[in-house]
């Protein structure tokens, strides 16, 4: 018992954590400085490099694609205030977990027994969906820009080969699961290592899109809204893929324990951090447009990735070999943010019994939840079987908007069920109405206009967690023999369970 203590102890400590009293406590060591870097550095990942052709294709105009961009970090932001609000309220971890906990559990409610529904669906479709495709889509992409280094300075539009590109998925997802698994010092090493490339690339499109307008190439840009879609489920499509790029903007809510003044900081690093990234977006997809046609990029023969080409045209081979080495160093230190908090969302969701126990373990030497981690890493290898980033993202954004929507709820149910409750931080009622009825927009509308079976599928899956919801956490029944299973795992991956036993 003093062996699995003490290596408790050492996780705590390892993972920034101090331990008193047999009693697990988070340090509220994160700043306002590194808060805005920790919404900047998770929001800046691939979406900008895949996404600026979903927008465009779906909105058919320069000026109402630059507006979506626009309205997609104006509705983060939104989305952001409404968090701030929730994290200075409810202060518990879990971000949305503890929300629809406090939200939808009020104690004038009458049926009690559906109180975790909510928040056992978020850790369901979170942990075996949200977070292994979001892995998965990162991943993907950083293989398409790798193997595009092998046809660089080729004359022809060549589009690599779908299962090299799988194959150094696979390969990026091991090696990432690896290092967080090893060692939690490697995974920060390489996360601010990668998170530095990452600033360099935007810096660098924007800047060459820079010189470009000073030359006077704007004839892209002033073709304006010449063309723009009027379908609402194209425009809801396009919102997708732009939001896509702004996914994390809810990140900093998951270290709420961890911040210093959350009351303060927390408000403060939203409203900095996501500004600061949608004007990024904006210049980086003005720039775009500064060396390539709106015709070019929506053309469904269009194979060269889009930061690729800038850098082509704006340095020849050396541009083109720069800007696919810069996304790489991007898009895998992202993936490697990705692993590292999917990692920790399944090892809490099973440390709260959503999970099975097997998953809330750490390794006994590394300290690491390397079940979870690798638990992670499963799902998304089976996510690149369809190799499809386009509809990975709708699926992504389907599902998790129906969360960002629930979490509107919540808020806005609080306002009522604890209405004398302090208020460190409050929105104007009207910002959650608006982005709840944005969510409810962006999950119906594509369903109405353009049914597709993944959405079918979304739903249902997220209505299968009920079925294991009721027998497995609400009747707490367990399946015979996971014991063993559970000691199998502990042995073969040399685990042990993280409570924090008392002194004896």
């Amino acid at each position: 018992e003093h062996e699995v203590q003490n290596r408790g102890k050492g996780a705590a400590l390892e993972e920034g954590k101090s331990v008193e009293n047999d009693v697990v406590n988070l340090e509220r060591r994160v700043g306002l400085l590194s808060g805005v870097a920790l919404i900047v550095g998770t929001m800046i990942g691939s979406g900008i490099f895949v996404s600026p052709i979903g927008v465009l294709r779906r909105t058919e105009s320069v000026g109402l694609s630059l507006i979506i961009w626009l309205a997609c970090g104006i509705l983060s932001l939104m989305g952001g205030l409404c968090y701030a609000e929730l994290g200075t309220l409810v202060t518990g971890s879990g971000s949305e977990w503890a929300y629809f906990m406090e939200g939808f559990a009020s104690k004038k409610s009458t049926y009690r027994w559906y109180k975790p529904i909510p928040a056992f669906l978020y850790a369901w479709v979170s942990v075996l969906l949200l977070k292994p495709s979001s892995l998965a889509i990162i991943c993907l992409t950083c293989s398409e820009y790798f193997v595009r280094v092998f046809y660089t300075g080729s004359s022809d539009i060549v589009i690599p080969n779908i299962y090299a590109v799988k194959a150094c998925t696979c390969f990026f997802i091991i090696v990432i699961t690896f290092i967080n698994c090893y060692s939690v010092k490697w995974a920060t090493k390489v996360q601010n290592i990668f998170t530095a490339a990452k600033l360099v690339a935007v810096i660098v499109i924007i800047i060459g899109g820079l010189v470009k307008l000073i030359q006077g190439n704007t004839e892209h840009l002033a073709t304006g809204f010449a063309g723009s879609t009027t379908d609402f489920g194209n425009i809801a499509k396009a919102f997708y893929s732009g939001l896509w790029a702004y996914d994390g903007w809810n990140n900093l809510n998951f270290v709420t324990e961890e911040l210093k003044k959350p009351h303060i900081n927390l408000p403060r690093s939203i409203m900095i951090g996501i500004p600061l990234v949608t004007v990024c977006y904006l210049l980086v997809n003005v720039s775009y447009f500064t060396v390539m046609s709106p015709a070019e990029l929506i053309d469904p023969d269009f194979a060269d990735p889009v930061a690729v080409l800038f850098g082509s045209r704006l340095m020849g081979i050396t541009g083109e070999i720069i800007m696919i080495m810069s996304v790489v160093f991007s898009t895998f230190g992202s993936a490697n943010g990705s692993c590292f908090t999917g990692g920790r969302l399944v090892f809490v969701a099973a440390r709260e019994g959503h999970m099975i126990d097997a998953l809330s373990m750490v390794h006994a030497k590394k300290l690491t939840p390397s079940p979870a981690l690798i638990f992670n890493a499963l799902i998304a290898l089976l996510m690149i079987i369809p190799g499809n980033i386009g509809s990975l993202i709708d699926f992504f954004s389907f599902t998790a908007w129906i969360f960002y929507g629930s979490a509107m709820g919540a808020l806005l149910l609080m306002r009522y069920t604890k209405r004398d409750d302090n208020r460190p931080y409050k929105v104007p009622i009207i910002i959650p109405i608006i982005v709840l009825l944005v969510s409810v927009y962006l999950v119906i509308g594509p369903i109405i206009d353009d049914p597709q079976i993944e959405f079918l599928y979304a739903s249902l899956f997220i209505l299968a967690g009920l079925f294991f919801y009721f027998p497995f956490v609400h009747f707490k029944k367990t399946v015979p023999g996971m014991d063993k299973v559970t000691t199998l795992i502990q042995d073969i991956l040399g685990v042990v369970p993280t409570e924090v036993m008392p002194d004896t």
